[in-house]
């Protein structure tokens, strides 16, 4: 039988080590909470689009609105046109983008290409269109990619390249005002690709969805029912400085309207491109979209650029439509 005097003595220390412990797990937990309450933890990784609630309506076309729609058809990359570059971010470096980027419109851009190259270069768009629309590919997980780019990105992005069911490129004018002609050779792009560590969510612009609930969606991977085609909609910037054609941040040339379509002073309302894609997933499949490895593909850091190789009487065709409330298909 032990000493009861050695026995109450361990009390003490028994008591200090579970507190201790406690405080430990505490910690761990309110850390683990932290990590938690960012966008990307607040988007989880999946979304059943169901019990998503329908978006507001966008704001109501005033009396000055150019109200016209122009679609653009240009294919959905039937010529397995992928890369590693990102020429819009980092022209002139290989593999400069760290993961895959698939192309509609111009045939040629890479890293390497050049105004002259682009105007000269094939493309898959009607019209003459020459110019460069890309994003980064999804991929389903499941299955190991056996294709070309379906290993060769590296960086953790590997897996089956899901082929998009359906590419939609379009361009709308402005709620509250006329829009004026994009330069040629106009650089742009949407969207965050640093967003998962970025944090706030504020370059977040992708939006993903469910072909049967056009009305709702959500920055986290959509879970569809049966028979419905997940999307991807990107909305580039639509307001123009006037100027210039690139800026040393890719960005400050080209700005986003606020919520009621009003561009920021100094700026000049030109055609709104969107970017719709489309892919037969069937439910459960896991989604992984291209990033840097920091970003662990994460769908809030979706993204994709553009360049206007369009002539310039393409452009003002296009501008026209819109300020007309025409109806447009090239």
């Amino acid at each position: 039988m032990g000493n009861p005097l050695e026995t109450e003595s361990r009390l003490p220390m028994l008591l200090a080590c579970l507190l201790l412990c406690l405080g430990l797990a505490a910690a761990v937990l309110g850390a683990a909470r932290a990590a938690g309450s960012g966008p990307a933890a607040a988007a989880g990784p999946y979304v059943d689009l169901r019990r998503v609630p329908p978006a507001p309506a966008g704001p109501a076309p005033g009396p000055g609105a150019s109200t016209g729609t122009v679609t653009v058809e240009c294919g959905r990359n039937g010529e397995g046109h992928w890369n590693e570059d990102n020429l819009v971010v980092s022209p002139g470096v290989r593999a400069g983008a760290h993961h895959t980027h698939a192309y509609v419109g111009n045939l040629s851009t890479d890293a390497l290409s050049t105004d002259a190259s682009l105007a000269a270069a094939a493309t898959s768009c009607t019209g003459g269109d020459r110019s460069s629309y890309y994003w980064p590919v999804l991929r389903r997980t499941d299955r190991p990619g056996s294709g070309p780019h379906e290993g060769a990105a590296g960086h953790g992005n590997a897996g089956e390249i899901l082929r998009e069911a359906s590419v939609r490129v379009e361009f709308r004018g402005s709620p509250v005002s006329a829009v004026v002609a994009m330069p040629r050779f106009l650089r742009a792009i949407t969207g965050d690709a640093l967003a998962y560590t970025a944090g706030g969510g504020a370059g977040v612009r992708a939006r993903w969805g469910c072909s049967g609930l056009p009305d709702r969606s959500t920055t986290a991977y959509p879970r569809c029912p049966e028979g419905e085609l997940v999307t991807r909609t990107l909305v580039f910037p639509s307001c123009w400085n006037g100027l210039d054609t690139a800026s040393p941040d890719h960005r400050s040339h080209l700005l986003s309207p606020s919520p009621g379509g009003v561009c920021p002073q100094g700026t000049f309302p030109v055609p709104e491109l969107r970017v719709s894609l489309a892919y037969a997933v069937a439910p459960g499949v896991p989604l992984a979209l291209d990033s840097f490895p920091e970003q662990r593909h994460s769908p809030l850091t979706d993204h994709a650029m553009f360049v206007n190789v369009m002539t310039d009487e393409r452009m003002a065709e296009i501008v026209a439509c819109l300020n007309e409330g025409r109806t447009c298909r090239t």
